[in-house]
């Protein structure tokens, strides 16, 4: 499967500035979390990346990609109704080509010198298929998080054959609708924020969206997913990687300091944290 096109989504109403945000990267360097991102995308052999942005956006995120933003294409979702509209505003530009797939408001640390995203595509061109990053997570972030379930098929590799999809499922449905044998009490596999998707999810959304004409809003990635895994084969995979959703409270800070403890700055940074800890404490009531 040859895998040559990116999507990263940045046009969501609370996450549209969220990639022009400047953080430091593991090599000292100030950067937008936009340029973090493609430069994660790029790593993993893609030519091709549109990014989905509201209507106007388009100077803004120019300036923020700086070097990389010739290799752009901007596509505008007309109107805001919701992830999967997004992702099918781009079915033009990904064609008939299978496509990596990101959010803007995620960044990814790897724990090996694969980053993520290539991690991703290598698995998706050698199986063949559609493959969804997924990472272990506890029920208390549920909230936050689409989840899979499925059956363990490659040990070594941690790759799942995926049966079942839920949207940001509740702790007991959770329980009660997911089965992923292994993972810890309380655990689940839920989205890394990170898919290599087949043309299929477009024909399935399109489908979806001519049915549901005048309530778009209500059609959903995870819906397309679902049934996805019951025409096709589809993968989850746990990398060796962890995300950091800096669209969630403290979740820039999070990013920032994950980043940090990562690069060639780490004891200046752990120097700054025991001060601040030190310093810090809570007073005696």
């Amino acid at each position: 499967m040859d895998i040559r096109k990116a999507l990263i989504t940045a046009a969501g109403k609370t996450q549209r500035t969220l990639p022009l945000q400047s953080l430091v990267d593991r090599d000292g360097i100030t950067k937008t979390a936009l340029t973090i991102l493609i430069e994660e995308v790029l790593r993993a052999g893609i030519e091709s990346i549109g990014v989905i942005i509201a209507p106007g956006d388009a100077p803004a995120f120019r300036t923020a990609a700086g070097v990389h933003a010739e290799r752009l294409t901007f596509i505008e979702q007309a109107q805001p109704l919701g992830y999967a509209h997004a992702i099918h505003s781009a079915a033009a530009f990904t064609g008939s080509d299978p496509f990596l797939l990101l959010v803007g408001d995620h960044l990814y640390l790897s724990a090996t010198q694969q980053g993520c995203a290539a991690q991703l595509v290598a698995l998706a061109r050698a199986e063949k298929c559609a493959v969804s990053a997924v990472q272990s997570t506890h029920e208390s972030q549920l909230a936050y998080y689409g989840a899979v379930g499925g059956k363990l098929v490659d040990a070594a590799r941690r790759l799942y054959a995926v049966d079942t999809v839920l949207e940001k499922p509740t702790p007991t449905e959770a329980e009660q609708k997911i089965d992923v044998p292994g993972l810890r009490a309380g655990y689940y596999l839920c989205f890394f924020g990170m898919h290599v998707l087949t043309p299929s999810v477009h024909r399935i959304l399109a489908a979806k969206f001519e049915k549901a004409k005048g309530r778009e809003n209500t059609v959903h990635l995870r819906a397309a997913l679902a049934q996805l895994a019951q025409s096709e084969r589809y993968l989850a995979a746990e990398l060796d990687g962890r995300r950091y959703d800096f669209g969630v409270k403290y979740g820039l800070l999070t990013a920032q300091l994950a980043l940090a403890l990562d690069g060639k700055d780490r004891d200046e940074v752990l120097r700054g944290l025991i001060e601040i800890l030190a310093t810090n404490q809570p007073t005696a009531k």
